[in-house]
């Protein structure tokens, strides 16, 4: 097992992969001058107080103090600037080959032409005040129908806690309205009611059913006489539609339709050394072979913004480099900082600052270019690398790729964050081997293994790559096994509540 990392020549600092004891020999005639937790920085010569700390070949902060050689270097002498020092943008893309790019996944071929890679039924709710209902209407739907039809993947309530109390006009409404249109076409939905109750500001004529045939398939709880009545009469409803969905049946699909959302959560200080830039290998194969894959989290990314603009054309850069300022000015206007990001679980796994989680997010992104940017839960059409505009965290995130056409999610953790997204399949994929074996309930992919096997980053990739195909064509994740995807829907809170 190697036992630290120096990511670049360039760096200052190595990564311990492990516990190392006071004394141990890093090279070059230096040694720890203290016990160092796994995931943490160690210096790697002497650095001034005042003096860019690098990793990455970036300049994630300045030191407080001077550093000794072998010291541990964290929050206690390491300090956030917003600046930046580019010693390098990042190497070469893992290239596909010509069997990468005809290889097919086994998926569903929906009408409207797009790919799917489950059957679920959508429960969707309009406003709060019908997510009870839509709850009780989903529970008995798995109950009562789904045992009929194995087809079917499961009956999803997409409930939230917004709605109403809201402006009908405003940002607030848009994000509101995009999120749920979002999920109400996803080609993972073989079919879907969706439930109001009637009085609210989000009404139901808002998502385009008037004078639609199918218009039977949406209704208020006040129109169907009250609670008890809304789960009988959708029930009704939900036998018709399972007998359409269950009439869809798997079948070749190219891999170039994929679209893969990118998420971290519960980052380590070997995030970024092992299962980002393993899955980013495995991105660029995607979208050299014309998948997809979307790249979120802006306040995540904040410090590190300069390596995904530099392989964009101008009007794509100038769009991202707007949402930085746009969230500079929002964290403003709310008291806060972005460097406040890191967790306490993050600072505790080895990250010191955002611009070093940064660097370790953006290399989910691999090194293909960026080819278009959007807005929160817009809908994704363009190919390759795509940033989309959301929060840092993880469910809130999650929602808009999948609103966006996101039809898998691919999840790193260091720390073991549990969670699921459905109707997206959610992989997740373990920073470090200790981990792994502490939640297999959890974890689908072992990333830990490249410091504790030498696994190349290349070859770790194309095992990822591997996943995302059996995982699209049916194979089920851990947490699809466990039932995470229920409550997981969070879509951003945008404006003021009235």
């Amino acid at each position: 097992m190697t036992d630290f990392v120096v990511l670049l020549p360039s760096d200052n600092v190595a990564v311990a992969t492990h516990a190392l004891p006071a004394g141990f020999a890093i090279g070059d005639g230096v040694a720890t001058t203290a016990a160092i937790d796994g995931g943490h920085k160690i210096a790697r010569a002497a650095i001034g107080a005042g003096e860019a700390v690098v990793k990455y070949g970036q300049a994630i902060g300045r030191a407080t103090r001077d550093i000794a050689a072998g010291e541990h270097v964290h929050s206690h002498n390491l300090v956030f600037e917003d600046s930046r020092l580019a010693v390098t943008a990042g190497g070469d893309a893992v290239v596909a080959t010509a069997a990468d790019k005809a290889r097919t996944f086994m998926g569903y071929r929906r009408a409207d032409g797009r790919a799917g890679t489950r059957n679920f039924i959508g429960v969707i709710a309009s406003v709060n005040c019908s997510t009870t209902v839509c709850r009780a209407i989903a529970e008995a739907a798995n109950r009562e129908i789904l045992p009929a039809y194995p087809e079917i993947d499961g009956f999803v309530p997409i409930v939230h806690d917004q709605g109403c109390g809201m402006s009908s006009s405003g940002e607030g409404m848009r994000v509101l309205h995009r999120t749920l249109a979002g999920y109400a076409r996803h080609p993972n939905f073989g079919g879907l009611l969706m439930v109001g109750l009637g009085c609210e500001v989000n009404q139901l004529t808002l998502y385009g059913q008037k004078g639609d045939p199918s218009a039977r398939r949406h209704f208020n709880i006040q129109d169907a006489g009250g609670s008890r009545k809304a789960v009988e009469r959708a029930m009704e409803t939900l036998r018709e539609v399972a007998a359409e969905a269950a009439k869809a049946v798997r079948e070749p699909i190219p891999v170039s339709e994929l679209v893969i959302g990118l998420q971290c959560g519960g980052s380590d200080g070997m995030s970024g050394i092992t299962a980002n830039p393993a899955l980013g290998a495995a991105v660029d194969i995607l979208a050299a072979a014309g998948g997809t894959a979307i790249l979120s989290e802006t306040s995540e990314v904040f410090g590190a913004e300069h390596l995904l603009m530099a392989r964009a054309e101008p009007e794509v850069a100038e769009k991202l480099g707007g949402l930085i300022e746009w969230w500079k000015a929002y964290a403003a206007m709310h008291g806060a900082s972005l460097d406040n990001n890191p967790s306490p679980g993050n600072k505790r796994g080895g990250l010191t600052t955002i611009l070093e989680k940064s660097l370790g997010a953006v290399a989910k992104g691999g090194q293909t270019r960026l080819t278009e940017v959007y807005r929160y839960a817009e809908q994704v059409k363009a190919k390759g690398l795509v940033f989309m505009d959301t929060p840092g965290y993880d469910p809130v995130s999650a929602t808009g790729q999948v609103a966006g056409g996101a039809n898998l999610i691919a999840f790193t953790t260091g720390r073991g964050s549990c969670f699921g997204c459905r109707p997206a399949p959610s992989l997740k994929l373990s920073s470090n081997s200790a981990l792994y074996r502490s939640m297999p309930d959890d974890m689908d992919i072992d990333c830990g293994v490249v410091v504790e096997e030498g696994r190349p980053i290349a070859e770790m990739g194309r095992e990822i790559f591997e996943i995302f195909i059996a995982t699209a064509s049916g194979q089920k994740t851990k947490s699809e096994e466990f039932g995470y995807g229920d409550n997981e829907f969070v879509p951003w809170h945008l404006g003021a509540t009235l």
